[in-house]
């Protein structure tokens, strides 16, 4: 079903038509919400600018487009306003309708995409023989969020963790497992992943010192790349342990990713640089070659490379992200290639595209998008860090969200004089606690920086989690204190729109679709917690103002449905966002 949105539009291009002649067929009839409700639904502006067209006042113009459009069984009579603004108010029973029609639909009126893609989405990405961090925060749940989203209209989305499992990194800390611990690399799990990343910290510090050490190092990436059999199974040792403690947080999250890190593209890096070779595209640069790009440059204003081979003959970050371009149009058949880093890689990306660009290896039917994010912040306005100045373990964040929900529970249940059981506890408690966590990120336009705090993201009231698990929770109050089956409520009853809380939460639920369709396009999940926001709030207007259960028929089942279609709206929203619902908190 289109959204009201789109059907007027299509009424608006059809009276161009017949007003102005065929040539105005496509213009744009500038529809917007009105900026005060009392002037109605919906604003068309497009009079202003088709009136320098036709050299005529826009008034005249609003009136011609009036005289031609056909819009009885959606709007009251239109109405000019100002030089030339027309003004739209939705009828009642056209509102009834559209209601009814969503209502009895699964998807509640959204159509899937009318043409499906492949799409990848590269996002999370920790780094092998290191904890994942609140640096991993951001990117592991938008990434996780869009590609929900992308699913649920019907595209066949690939959910890459492009983790960082290769490259001098695992020579370095081979060799200084093999003086300090050997047993680490012949035995799964001889140390925790904790001491394993302060190993490699004393590795690198020593990397960065010892000659000697660097040499020896080197010379295990030489044996790790030809395949030396105990290089090998110390380095898939290493990634097997990392890989169980990410599963860990990913089970925690409900993320699904299908791994393809460094290592599986490091086959496909030596056609990288002979094919940027046969194209004429790489340059000796010191040693090292490059590829130079018209509108990069350094902080001297001088050409900025990307470098694809190094002076050792090794590769790098770039060469991987070039393969792996190359990889999923060429082998995944993506049409839509999304990777979701901090914004301080935005440089990068966009010298890796602009490469393959120039090279030819990125088809006009394919779309290529990096998706920034911003940092997370400490309550002191600073990048969120540890007492002792560490960066903040996600597993440690994740773990004291749920702790402080629980409690919160506990004192509330201590309050209410209320009984429940321990597994009610620990269930609600672990719910409430991840999806304040999700929500306070997705929450933010994720191009911002943002301020983590525990007291904001577990807040009753605001734009918080809580409070839209609290708006679902309300209906499913309604549903047992009334012993209401939602799902065999009478499919024959009309919807009766009366009051001003009725009407506004109607046309906010038939908002749903459009908002959808927007983030399909501009990947700012944001844009569905503000509605959902917005939702609840509504929706607790209409509970305050309208009697539910104690109404008479015809409107009591009305308003049912109107609560059944709110709840379903509401977790429909929230799952695609990655959050579960609660019957009861």
């Amino acid at each position: 079903m289109n959204s009201i949105a789109q059907q007027l539009k299509a009424k608006f291009e059809k009276a161009f038509t017949a007003a102005f002649g065929e040539s105005y067929a496509g213009a744009d009839p500038m529809l917007a919400a009105a900026s005060n409700p009392n002037f109605g639904d919906f604003q068309c502006n497009a009079a202003m600018s088709l009136g320098k067209k036709l050299g005529k006042p826009p008034r005249a113009i609003a009136s011609t487009i009036i005289e031609n459009l056909d819009i009885t069984d959606i709007c009251e009579t239109p109405e000019i306003a100002g030089p030339g603004f027309i003004n739209l108010k939705l009828k009642p029973a056209y509102l009834e309708a559209q209601i009814s029609a969503i209502a009895g639909d699964s998807r509640l009126g959204i159509e899937p995409a009318k043409t499906p893609q492949t799409i990848a989405i590269d996002f999370s990405s920790p780094n092998i023989a290191k904890e994942m961090h609140v640096g991993h925060l951001r990117s592991t749940i938008i990434g996780d969020a869009i590609a929900r989203i992308l699913e649920f209209q019907g595209h066949d989305v690939l959910r890459i963790n492009h983790i960082g499992d290769w490259g001098t990194q695992f020579g370095m800390l081979i060799a200084y497992l093999r003086e300090v611990h050997p047993e680490a690399l012949t035995t799964a799990d001889a140390l925790d992943l904790g001491d394993l990343v302060a190993f490699y910290r004393q590795a690198k510090q020593r990397f960065d010192t010892d000659e000697t050490f660097k040499e020896t190092a080197r010379q295990e990436v030489v044996k790790l790349q030809a395949g030396a059999e105990d290089t090998r199974r110390a380095w898939k040792l290493l990634c097997d342990q990392s890989r169980r403690e990410f599963q860990v947080i990913y089970d925690l999250l409900d993320i699904k990713l299908t791994e393809r890190g460094e290592s599986f593209y490091n086959p496909l890096l030596p056609a990288v640089v002979e094919d940027l070779t046969n194209l004429g595209l790489l340059v000796e640069s010191d040693g090292a070659k490059c590829v130079f790009v018209d509108g990069f440059t350094n902080k001297e204003g001088e050409p900025l490379p990307l470098i694809v081979q190094k002076t050792d003959g090794g590769y790098n970050y770039a060469t991987t992200d070039l393969a792996a371009v190359r990889y999923r149009i060429q082998k995944d058949n993506a049409k839509r290639l999304i990777y979701v880093t901090d914004s301080g890689q935005a440089n990068h990306f966009a010298q890796v595209f602009a490469v393959a660009k120039k090279a030819n290896w990125i088809p006009e039917d394919v779309e290529i998008v990096h998706v920034p994010f911003g940092l997370v912040l400490g309550e002191d306005g600073k990048r969120a860090k540890t007492r002792s100045g560490d960066t903040v373990r996600l597993r440690d964040l994740l773990d004291e969200a749920i702790v402080r929900a629980t409690k919160d529970l506990e004192d509330r249940l201590v309050t209410e004089e209320r009984q429940e059981t321990k597994e009610f506890v620990a269930n609600v408690g672990r719910v409430v606690g991840l999806s304040a966590v999700k929500y306070a990120d997705l929450s933010q336009n994720r191009a911002s920086n943002y301020v983590f705090s525990y007291d904001k993201m577990l807040a009753l009231q605001g734009n918080t989690a809580p409070y839209m698990l609290y708006a679902y929770a309300r209906v499913q109050g309604i549903r047992r204190k009334g012993e209401i089956d939602f799902e065999n409520l009478d499919a024959g009853a009309k919807v009766i729109l009366q009051s001003d809380a009725e009407l506004v939460l109607a046309k906010h639920l038939l908002q749903l679709s459009e908002v959808i369709n927007a983030v399909e396009g501009d990947l700012l999940p944001n844009r569905i917690c503000q509605y959902l926001f917005e939702l609840s709030q509504k929706y607790n207007q209409f509970f305050e103002q309208c009697q539910v259960l104690k109404s008479e028929e015809p409107l009591r089942t009305s308003r049912l449905i109107l609560c059944d279609l709110t709840a379903r709206t509401l977790k429909l929203g929230l799952e695609l966002l990655g959050i579960q619902v609660l019957g009861r908190m």
